[in-house]
Parts: C-alpha cells; structure tokens; sequence
C-alpha cells in the first residue's frame, strides 16, 4: 500500500532558474508545483506551497509557520511522512527547529538543490525523489527530523552546510551521515540516541550570535546589553575559549541575567570547559557559561532562541543544552 506523503514548498534554489545573465533568480511560479504527478508511483501526493523564498529570506518566525502548517496537516488527517523542499543556505536551520519543535513518529524530511531548475545537471528533482523514497520507507520512522541530498541521510542535529557550490554540500562533522539512498534501497546504519522538544508559539525574543576571533573587546558583547538581546551564542576558540578582554563584556552580560551559550568555531570536536586561564572554558563556566555540546554556533543559537520562547516552565539551560 503507499503511503501518503505531505509535500511543502518553501522555496530556495530548488525552485529557481538561472537567466541569461547568469544571474540565478525565484520563478513567478515554482517548477516543483505539480511534480506530485511524477512522485505518484513512490506515494500519494499531497502538495502544498508555504513559501516561494529564498532560504536567505527565511527566519525563526517563517521556521514556526512551517512547523504550525505541518501540525495542522498532521492533525487534519493520515500523514505516514512530510518532505519539504527548502533553500540550502539556511536549510539546516529550519530543519533542526522542526526537530525541536516536533515530536512525531513519521518521518520529516527536508531536501533541496544546489543548482537551478534549468542549469545543465540539475539535482532538485533527484533529490526530491529520494527524499520521498526515504520517507515511504519505514526504517525512517522515529529518526526525528532528517536531511536527505546527494545519496544521503543526514540528521538535522549534526548536519551542515560546507560547501558554498558542491552538490556534495551537506556534511555531518564526526558523525556522517545516518543513512543512505542507493537505486535499490533507502539503508539506515545508525539513529539518533535522544530528542528534544520544546512547545513554543511565538518567537519574541531575541538571540545573538558572535564569532570570537583573538584581540576581540568586551564592546561587541556590552552592546547587546543596549541593543536589548535576551541571550547570545558565541563560537569560541578550540574548546571554547576566549580573549581575556571578552571577559568583562560575559561579566556584564551573566549579571543582567542574560544567558551567554558557548560553541566552538572549530569544525570537529565539542566545547567544553578545560582551561582555567582568563577568558578559558573553565573559568567561563564557572562565570556561569553554558556550554552546547556538539553543536555549531547556527543550531546553538536557535536551540536557545526556543528555549527562551518555550511557553511552559522556564528551561534549565544548563539541562537543556547537556
């Protein structure tokens, strides 16, 4: 029997064209919209436009009304898996605040391209097409929310994009992917441990996110105190280490009670605290730091962002981000 498959344009290069300048631009009308026809013989299609944007042009705020427009179409009626065709600029963004945000057993996948609808090569369709096959299959189920591109299957929490043009683009550092798709089968190798949700309904807060570099001053920290930010994320050095005059900048900001996450700017490893020097993990932590383990700056930011918008009890940050 096939499965009923929920397919969600939000946009991106996927449903783009290159025009004669070489520019490469959104269509008036995506070429995606109607290819359910040729999906028919891996599933039932229903298809559903949310956006038409550039993934550039998509926030937490377009993030929670793709994941309000899925709980909708989810509750209405019999959904076995949800494929979503996004831009890959901020693709893994939204596809790990839907894994945040949600908490189903059928399987939400999220694909799209790295070339234009009518470049020579083009990969949305291809992609398109193992996405749906992934999330027919049932060893997709209870994965969480799932990054299915160039013959692979990547989980949301450790994806990211590393590449500015590849189609080889999306990687898992340390872990790679969860998952394969050959010409005959779709084969998973490993899953997810653990997840995590989080009930949110409104994005109102406010979160930052600055990469540390050595000589940075404690003036970019402070100035989010003015700019009123509810929390910031910073991508430290090795294990999440700082400059010594970023310190005060911290100081301030932990006692406005405003959480400060640390992440490394390092592609491989965790932060964590180790060095007790100045401006060291261990003495940061000991400020009240927090530090993300094994994610990068982007997802750190957004995990915090619902943390700070959940609308239960407040979150122990400390809990959440271990």
């Amino acid at each position: 029997m096939k499965k009923n498959i929920l397919l969600i344009h939000t946009g991106g290069t996927i449903s783009m064209k290159m025009n004669e300048t070489g520019a490469v631009l959104p269509n008036e009308q995506n070429p995606l919209i109607g290819i359910s026809q040729k999906l028919a013989e891996f599933a039932n299609i229903t298809e559903i436009e949310a956006f038409n944007l550039p993934s550039p042009h998509i926030t937490p705020k377009e993030m929670l009304e793709l994941r309000d427009l899925i709980m909708k179409q989810a509750n209405n009626g019999q959904v076995d898996g949800i494929v979503i065709t996004h831009g890959t600029d901020t693709l893994e963004e939204t596809a790990y605040f839907l894994e945040l945000t949600t908490q189903f057993s059928f399987p939400i996948v999220l694909t799209g391209a790295m070339r234009s609808s009518n470049e020579l090569g083009a990969d949305g369709v291809y992609n398109l097409v193992e996405a749906v096959r992934v999330a027919c299959d049932k060893n997709a189920r209870d994965k969480g929310v799932i990054v299915v591109m160039n013959d692979e299957i990547h989980h949301s929490f450790n994806i990211t994009k590393t590449s500015t043009s590849s189609v080889n683009t999306f990687q898992s550092p340390q872990y790679g992917p969860i998952g394969l798709v050959t010409k005959k089968v779709v084969h998973f190798h490993h899953a997810p441990i653990r997840r995590r949700f989080v009930e949110v309904h409104s994005i109102q807060k406010r979160v930052a996110l600055l990469k540390v570099y050595a000589g940075m001053e404690a003036d970019l920290i402070e100035m989010l105190l003015e700019c009123h930010y509810d929390g910031v994320v910073l991508e430290g050095l090795g294990q999440g280490n700082v400059p010594p005059d970023v310190v005060k900048g911290i100081k301030e900001l932990l006692n406005a009670k405003i959480p400060v996450v640390a992440v490394s700017r390092c592609f491989n490893g965790i932060a964590e605290g180790v060095y007790g020097y100045e401006g060291g993990g261990k003495s940061l932590e000991e400020l009240g730091v927090i530090f993300a383990t094994g994610i990068n700056g982007q997802k750190a930011r957004l995990k915090l962002l619902i943390g700070l918008n959940q609308v239960s009890a407040p979150v122990d940050m400390k809990e959440y981000f271990n």
